[in-house]
Order: C-alpha cells, then sequence, then structure tokens
C-alpha cells in the first residue's frame, strides 16, 4: 500500500497533508502577524515605537509591499523548477521568512524595515508556489483524485487559521510591549513551523527538478537579477518610480509578465498540446480570477470605510459576563458592559468565517465526489455570489440607514463563500493543468492573478468611490460580478470541453 494512501490519514486525506497545513498555517501566521501592525509601525512616531513616516506615505509602502508579494511567487516557482525543487524551495524559504523577521525584530529604522520587508516577502513566493504545488502532488493517484478539491478546501483553513491568530498576538505585544516584541513573536511563530515541518518533510514524496537550469547558463541569470535590480535602484533614485505612481507601474508589470508567462508557455516545445489546450482554457478563468479579486479587495477599502463611519459597531455584554477579567482586558466596560468593535476587527470576522465554512465546504466536494460542479461553475457561482453581495449595500446607502451589524455580517459571509468557491478551488485547478516541466510556475502565474486583483481593486476604489458615490459605486461592483459571472457561466460548458480530461 502506498504512504499517500495508508490508514494514517489527516480528516480523511493523505497524513502528508498534515505537515503542508501546518507549516502554511505557521506561516501565514507570522506574515499576517508581521502585517497587521506594519503599517502603525510605519507611521507611529519615533516615541510611540515607530518609524514617523506620514500616514500617506505608510499606506503606499504597505500597498507597494502588498502587491510586490504575490509576484515573488514567480522567482519562488522559478527556483523550484529549475534549481531545488518544490520540497526544498518550500524548506529554505521558510528559512528566509524567518529570517526577515528577525531582521525586523532586532535591527531598528529603516535598515530594518527594508532588510526585513524584503526578505519576508522574497521567501514568502517562494512557500506559496512550492506549498500549492506538494499538495497537488498528494492527488495525483486515481484513489486520491477526487479528494483534490476538498484537500484544497483543509489546506485553506490553515491559511486562516494563520491569519486569525498572528495579529492577535502581534498586536497584543505591540501594545503592550512594543512592535518588535511582534515581529518576533512572528519570526518564533515561523520557527516553530519550520521545526514541525521538519519532522514530517521525510514522509512528504519526493520532489525532483523537473527542468534543471543547465550549468552554463547560471551565471547569464545571476547577472540579469543584478542588472534587474540595479535598474530598479536607479529608477527608484531618480523618481522615476515612487509611492504615487507604483500601483500603476506594477499593474502593468503583472500583466506583461502574465502575458508573457501564457505565450511562453503555449509556444515551449516541452509543452504537449493536451498541455497546451488546458493552459488555453485557463486563460479566461485567470481573467475571472483577476476580476474576483478586484472586487473582494473592497472589503479592504470601501467596505472597511462602511463598516468605520457607517456601522453601528457597539455592542453590550450580558450583565452575568460583565467584570469578567479577559473581556475587561479587551476593553469592555465593566459597569455598562458596553463595547465597540474594532474596525480592524473586520478582517478577523472574514476569517473566522473562512475557518468555519472551509471545513464544511471540504465535506461537501468530499461527499459529492466526481458528481460535484466543475471548476468553471465554481468559479461563476463565486463571480455571482460577491457581485450580489454589494448590491446589499445599496437599498441602505440610499434610504441612509446604516446597515445592522447583523446583517453586515452576514454580507461578509457570502462574500465569504464566495472567496471558498474559487481560491482554494483554483489552487486545485492549477495543479492538474500544469505542464510536467512547469508545475511550480504554473503554481506562480495563478497567484499573478491576486497580484494583479488586489492592485486592480485598489485602483479602483481610488478611481471610483468618491467619483461616483457610495451608492453608484456598489452598484458598479454588484454589476460587474454578475455581468463577469454571467459570461463564465455561458462559457462554462466550452471550457469543460477543453479540459475534459481533467476531472
Amino acid at each position: 500500500m502506498s504512504e499517500l494512501t495508508s490508514s494514517k490519514t489527516f480528516f480523511g486525506h493523505p497524513r502528508q497533508l498534515s505537515t503542508l497545513f501546518h507549516i502554511e498555517l505557521w506561516e501565514r501566521f507570522s506574515f499576517y502577524g508581521m502585517q497587521g501592525i506594519l503599517a502603525i509601525y510605519l507611521y507611529h512616531s519615533v516615541g510611540e515605537g515607530g518609524l514617523g513616516f506620514s500616514k500617506a506615505v505608510a499606506g503606499g509602502i504597505v500597498g507597494a509591499y502588498g502587491g510586490s508579494v504575490y509576484l515573488s511567487p514567480i522567482l519562488g516557482g522559478w527556483l523550484a523548477d529549475r534549481v531545488l525543487g518544490s520540497e526544498r524551495t518550500l524548506f529554505w524559504s521558510g528559512v528566509v521568512v524567518m529570517a526577515g523577521h528577525i531582521v525586523l525584530a532586532l535591527l531598528p529604522g529603516v535598515a530594518g524595515l527594508v532588510g526585513g520587508l524584503i526578505l519576508i516577502g522574497a521567501g514568502s513566493g517562494g512557500v506559496k508556489a512550492s506549498a500549492g504545488t506538494m499538495v497537488g502532488s498528494l492527488y495525483e493517484s486515481e484513489d486520491t483524485r477526487p479528494l483534490r478539491d476538498a484537500g484544497f478546501s483543509i489546506f485553506y483553513i490553515a491559511i486562516n487559521i494563520g491569519a486569525l491568530l498572528g495579529p492577535l498576538l502581534t498586536g497584543w505585544l505591540q501594545v503592550n510591549y512594543s512592535f518588535h516584541h511582534g515581529f518576533g513573536a512572528a519570526a518564533v511563530g515561523m520557527a516553530f513551523g519550520l521545526w514541525q515541518y521538519g519532522r514530517g518533510r521525510g514522509r512528504l514524496p519526493k520532489s525532483e527538478v523537473p527542468n534543471p537550469l543547465p550549468a552554463g547558463r547560471r551565471n547569464l541569470v545571476l547577472g540579469l537579477v543584478l542588472a534587474a535590480v540595479v535598474a530598479v535602484v536607479l529608477l527608484v533614485r531618480a523618481d522615476v518610480l515612487n509611492v504615487k505612481n507604483f500601483s500603476s507601474a506594477l499593474s502593468i508589470l503583472v500583466l506583461t509578465i502574465s502575458l508573457l508567462y501564457f505565450a511562453f508557455l503555449l509556444a515551449n516545445r516541452k509543452v504537449s498540446a493536451g498541455e497546451k489546450r488546458h493552459i488555453a482554457a485557463y486563460i479566461p478563468l485567470f481573467a475571472a480570477l483577476c476580476v474576483f479579486w478586484a472586487l473582494w479587495y473592497q472589503v479592504y477599502t470601501s467596505v472597511t470605510v462602511y463598516f468605520d463611519k457607517t456601522v453601528l459597531r457597539q455592542v453590550v455584554a450580558p450583565e452575568w459576563l460583565r467584570g469578567w477579567a479577559p473581556l475587561t482586558a479587551l476593553g469592555v466596560d465593566p459597569a455598562s458592559g458596553r463595547f465597540e468593535i474594532p474596525v480592524g476587527w473586520l478582517a478577523s470576522l472574514q476569517a473566522m468565517w473562512v475557518i468555519a465554512l472551509s471545513g464544511v465546504m471540504a465535506a461537501l466536494w468530499s461527499k459529492m465526489g466526481r458528481f460535484q460542479p466543475k471548476a468553471t461553475v465554481k468559479f461563476s457561482l463565486a463571480l455571482l455570489g460577491v457581485g450580489a453581495s454589494y448590491l446589499c449595500f445599496v437599498p441602505y446607502v440610499h434610504s441612509g440607514v446604516p446597515l445592522p451589524l447583523m446583517l453586515f455580517s452576514l454580507v461578509i459571509l457570502a462574500i465569504t463563500v464566495s472567496e471558498l468557491l474559487i481560491s482554494p478551488i483554483s489552487m486545485s485547478l492549477i495543479t492538474k493543468i500544469a505542464p510536467a516541466h512547469f508545475k511550480t510556475q504554473m503554481v506562480a502565474l495563478n497567484y499573478l492573478a491576486f497580484s494583479l486583483g488586489f492592485t486592480l481593486g485598489g485602483k479602483l476604489f481610488h478611481t471610483y468611490y468618491e467619483a461616483l458615490g457610495q451608492e453608484r459605486f456598489y452598484m458598479m461592483l454588484g454589476t460587474i460580478g454578475l455581468a463577469a459571472g454571467a459570461v463564465m457561466l455561458l462559457c462554462s460548458p466550452f471550457l469543460n470541453r477543453m479540459m475534459n480530461q481533467l476531472d
């Protein structure tokens, strides 16, 4: 009996999924824990333990960093496919992430900021690209293939557990101790993840380098990398590239890289005719992903503004809980029981919905097996769902009545269900269609949809939110989602025929 199908399982899946689950959880714990306090670290005064940048500059740095992180899987994917293999890339990328958090924790000032963010961004790219490929490798046999989407849904839980817990701890440490204690906690979390990964590393499927880089070309590649770094430095020093135009430049760069990647794969002689057909079918799905993530990103822009300025966020604790020490420590008034939900908890609400529902979705796909909807239909439902969610804001904005907190939570729930219909499914799909010689790079290509979608989402908010007004802006978001979902649904039969051998 194969080790992947042995009696020892993880929620009914190959036990190796546990190893990958935990490394992803702790990497996300460290990443989101750091990111949760990064912005305030940048604009808090030096006396408060920060760097003293303006809020505008701080926001620009955080935005640029977030978009750039989703470019780094390209490098991680290339290293896995051409130099190290997926497993070794995953491990050493985790080490680089840990080193970045250590630099942030121990090295003060701008030098620590720049060095730490570069290391974390580069390492995160390697983890993102390689982890997805390794999960996909667990479901290549005939008996495990029907469990693939469910396995990725379970894997997705790890991401959101980390996203939930990381900011809770680092935020508490920042308030009670210092920013650098928070960064240190992120480093410890990543170290613990690497320790756990090391314990199960030997049971993972062997990861060979599918397309080794010829030794004679390594110096050429190194030279090109150094030339690119020098070019970026010169553009920044000449103020050609700055905070104000970085989003536009990033959008153009990501779109260009995406098109070049598709052209490269479709023209490559190492990619078979069947693989090229699957890649061609993925192109409209890639476009759908970009649209979805542009809409989803509004949770952190327009929805955050609405939650901050409009939603009545004050709750009252039951009388029998008033005075309970943990609640008092959180800020609940012991006499009245009143508590105003922090705006920052919006991200935690979304993460908690993901954690609560990921297992349900995984169980659903497992139960349905071969009878579950095709990936294209799941994409369509995701777009329709996120579009309908934003339309819920329209009547309340029109009437001037704040959206009740409970109803607001249900709207976030609907957006989360849409996310679960597309995000883990896209990761699963990309591992199915990936050519044998470019498996990890195809996973990296999937992350380019995140980068382009997030960047476009920010530009969408910046360009149209104030120009159109809240009501028309939410109507626009809803219309885009419903229209894109309808188009995808109409295209589904054709795309399914192009990918008829995948399911």
